[in-house]
């Protein structure tokens, strides 16, 4: 099982970036996928998380992104997409995708990929 983020990078703030995260080695089939992210100095945060399955599509939202942040899936791709909105320099972090093979559990995550950098300048 391999989860590869992608699509961090140098942005100004107020401005938009989308990371992927495509999985390989397993299939979308009611699992849990989050977005994390660990700023400098900082422990982790758990950003955001979906639910990949037929009958529940549920998201989560740290307080600090809601209203900036939209988790979405393609089931078809095996790949969640986080598009980060209004950015700010705050938002700066490497993010991380991870996977939960239980539907709803997003605290205790099975596979993580490597993170890709957010850098927000003011």
């Amino acid at each position: 099982v391999q989860l590869q983020a992608f699509g961090g990078g140098l942005v100004q703030a107020g401005g938009s970036l989308r990371l992927s995260c495509a999985a390989s080695g397993f299939t979308f089939d009611d699992d849990t996928i989050g977005w994390f992210r660990q700023a400098p100095g900082k422990e982790r945060e758990r950003v955001s998380c979906i639910c990949i399955s037929s009958s529940d599509g549920s998201t989560y939202y740290a307080d600090s992104v809601k209203g900036r942040f939209t988790i979405s899936s393609d089931n078809a791709k095996n790949t969640v997409y986080l598009q980060m909105n209004s950015l700010k320099p705050e938002d700066t972090a490497v993010d991380y995708c991870a996977a939960s093979l239980v539907l709803g559990r997003c605290d205790h995550m099975n596979y993580w990929g490597k993170g890709t950098l957010v850098t927000v300048s003011s």
